[in-house]
């Protein structure tokens, strides 16, 4: 069932989110509607913003659990708990730092707190290893293999994610998050259904993802890729073979690498294309040979349910409704 009453569906898709990573009976959901910041003027990204400590947000950290702002974050437990997961979501041109504080668990015991580069649901993880800058292994740092050689993590992108088990009641430890602005996001997940945004690749050879886990309509405003700004706009099959193309992706799941590509694109243009499309995650991947400046405009909004009856009985995007 799609519900899209868009506040109720927001509350539902982090329900679930948490859910399928682990099964229990604390359901949690936090809402941010926290607006950007005068901080969008700092480019430095060494520069850390500090938050003085009397004004820090601080609230218990849940054993399941959906954090968007600053803040610090305190878990004690108070029987075992073996298989907890926090999700950390920033704005999309942000990233994530989680340090480590007042930590008592034994690690000897089997306790661990790792921290995870992206998010991982069902086994699938994002950004997938086809789309981020570090192999898979390099993006778990876990608290009892590094001590204190490296009390603090920075993700890579605009989400991070915890996993943590503690056997013994009363051990506890904290978690303090801070925002940093990132002058060149690449891999993001979207906060809202609805919004628009900007990719630009700087002659960098990588691949990013923009993920919006809703069913929307893309308008796609403005594609450049630097070795066909002049041709005419068009979609090609063999994009791949150009080195530098767009992928229009949908499906189920977050890992960008088992999607189902909806359309590409390698030829420049300028003016509106529209498409629907009703999987529950929609992926707009640009893949960068990093010889040009390569860069694509898009806008998205959330599909009504009528919208939705009709694009599931067309067969094209039924692969949506199936999965």
């Amino acid at each position: 069932m799609r519900v899209m009453e868009r506040s109720f569906r927001e509350q539902l898709f982090f329900l679930v989110l948490c859910l399928s990573v682990l099964k229990g009976d604390s359901r949690y959901i936090e809402n941010n509607e926290i607006s950007k910041d005068e901080l969008y003027s700092f480019f430095n990204s060494e520069l850390k913003r500090e938050i003085p400590e009397e004004l820090m947000y601080r609230r218990p950290l849940r054993c399941l659990d959906m954090v968007a702002v600053e803040g610090q974050f305190t878990f004690t437990a108070e029987h075992p708990q073996l298989s907890c997961a926090a999700f950390f979501m920033a704005e999309p041109t942000e990233v994530i730092s989680v340090e480590f504080d007042n930590v008592d668990i034994d690690c000897q015991g089997g306790d661990f707190i790792t921290v995870f580069d992206g998010w991982v649901m069902k086994g699938e993880k994002f950004p997938s290893s086809q789309d981020h800058p570090l192999p898979v292994y390099e993006r778990y740092v876990d608290y009892c293999d590094s001590g204190s050689l490296r009390r603090s993590v920075r993700s890579s992108q605009n989400v991070a994610m915890v996993f943590f088990r503690i056997h013994n009641a009363g051990s506890t430890f904290t978690l303090t998050v801070r925002k940093h602005i990132n002058p060149f996001p690449c891999n993001v997940i979207s906060q809202s259904p609805e919004g628009s945004y900007t990719m630009v690749i700087p002659q960098q050879h990588r691949n990013c993802s923009f993920s919006i886990i809703y069913p929307v309509e893309i308008d796609i405003s403005e594609f450049s890729l630097g070795h066909y700004n002049n041709f005419p706009k068009r979609s090609m099959p063999g994009c791949a073979e150009s080195g530098d193309f767009v992928q229009l992706l949908g499906g189920n799941g977050i890992d960008t690498s088992k999607l189902l590509p909806i359309t590409d694109l390698c030829i420049s243009f300028t003016g509106p294309t529209h498409m629907k499309i009703g999987c529950d995650n929609t992926v707009v991947r640009m893949v960068s040979s990093g010889k040009f400046v390569n860069r694509v405009s898009f806008s998205y909004r959330l599909l009504d349910s009528q919208e939705l009856q009709t694009i599931k009985l067309n067969n094209v995007e039924d692969f949506c409704f199936n999965n």
